[in-house]
């Protein structure tokens, strides 16, 4: 036997965190060259173009107008984006909740679902706007149930058809193994048709954060506190000042993008034995 050692060269799961982050990177890096140079772009074009009034200002000025009017000023943006955020999270509860309430009573019963979907469907094909003076009037103007109720009646619908269809599209072969150990109905339920429902859950839950927050700056617009950001909105494009116009609507995207975010990682720490979780750890 020899005695030398053998002195044991770099480990390969050494270097699978820096390839991770190298691919990470390289996913992201054409997004973030075209946001860079878009922005660049916008604030030479702008700041050369000499029009009063222009609705477009430059990013530098909606900057400038976000940090002049963050706490303070005629259109406190901080206050504003938290009276909306609640709007829309409230909302966002609501509608989840009934569609899935909803979604269990039509996979468990025939009759509910030909009872409840076509009302489903007729709420979800009515516009936005003719909700919004109904909810205004019906749990009044300054009250922010009215907009949580409009956001619940954008996101009820999405939950109510994924949560269905993650119900009640299940393995035929997993439905006989249950029944092959005489499970219950609500075994079957807790063990295989629940599991299978939550990676479309969230997807409808992804699809919902956005809708909150179209839906609670929509239904601003029809009356409300000055305090919000739908009404921000109206009241300083009205006003000619587009660069605070521009702020909120940006503040309202980054308000989305968060949420969306955040529902995102609690799906990779609900389900992260499901495929498309495996997938974007890879």
């Amino acid at each position: 036997m020899s005695g030398t050692l053998a002195v044991p060269g770099p480990r390969a799961g050494a270097r699978r965190p820096t390839a991770h982050w190298l691919r990470r990177l390289a996913y992201y890096l054409p997004a973030i060259v075209v946001f860079v140079v878009t922005v660049v772009v916008w604030e030479v074009v702008v700041q050369n173009i000499e029009i009063r009034g222009f609705p477009l200002p430059a990013p530098t000025q909606i900057v400038n107008a976000l940090v002049e009017n963050w706490g303070v000023g005629r259109w406190p943006l901080q206050t504003s984006a938290t009276a909306t955020l609640i709007e829309a999270f409230g909302g966002l509860a609501i509608g989840t909740a009934a569609g899935v309430i909803v979604a269990l009573l039509t996979a468990r019963f025939v009759t509910a679902r030909e009872l409840l979907l076509p009302i489903a469907v007729g709420a979800s094909a009515v516009p936005i706007i003719a909700f919004a003076p109904l909810m205004n009037n019906w749990f009044g103007v300054l009250n922010p149930l009215s907009k949580m109720m409009i956001v619940a009646v954008l996101v009820f619908f999405p939950v109510l058809v994924n949560v269905t269809r993650g119900l009640t599209q299940v393995e035929p072969a997993a439905l006989e193994l249950m029944r092959s150990y005489a499970a219950s109905d609500w075994a079957v339920l807790r063990q295989v048709r629940v599991p299978n429902a939550l990676p479309y859950f969230f997807t409808a839950l992804k699809v919902g954060t956005t809708l909150s927050l179209i839906g609670a700056i929509v239904g601003e617009y029809f009356g409300g506190t000055s305090s919000v950001l739908g009404q921000v909105i109206v009241a300083s494009a009205g006003a000619l000042r587009f660069d605070v116009t521009w702020a909120a609507i940006i503040l309202a995207a980054a308000t989305g993008i968060a949420m969306y975010l955040a529902i995102v990682a609690v799906e990779r720490l609900v389900i992260p034995w499901h495929a498309s979780m495996r997938g974007g750890g890879t």
